[in-house]
């Protein structure tokens, strides 16, 4: 489960509209693996509307706030522009850590769509989310 702070699912949405039509991506971290208490906003370096890279320099600012915090980085966030918010082949190919929660918040309605997967060695599994 993922429990994610409501301040953070509401950055992650926002964040997607504005950067629309391309991708949006960030990080989040909190105190333990399954709590998600901020969330880093990060330049996508492909600027597309199909894939994502987080810049460098934003990952490392977002992981060195999560150390001075007590925190580490325990997830990763982009949107689906158009389609479901279910990991694509790239994304799969792309999960680094199975340990992370890969979360995907999808602009295709009306209103946004949030889940979490944790993707290990291939295999896709949904996660239940908590707002807190």
């Amino acid at each position: 489960m993922l429990r994610l702070d409501r301040t953070a699912f509401d950055d992650i949405c926002a964040l997607a509209y504005r950067e629309y039509p391309l991708e949006m991506c960030g990080l989040i971290a909190g105190p333990q693996g399954d709590d998600a208490a901020r969330f880093y906003p990060c330049h996508n370096d492909a600027r597309s509307a199909k894939v994502y890279t987080i810049a460098p320099l934003d990952f490392m600012r977002a992981e060195d706030d999560a150390d001075d915090q007590g925190w580490e980085i325990n997830g990763v966030v982009h949107s689906h522009t158009h389609s479901e918010p279910y990991p694509s082949p790239t994304d799969v190919a792309q999960a680094v850590d199975p340990g992370w929660h890969y979360v995907i918040v999808s602009l295709k309605r009306e209103a946004p769509e949030l889940r979490s997967y944790r993707i290990v060695d291939g295999t896709i599994e949904e996660e239940p989310i908590e707002l807190a």
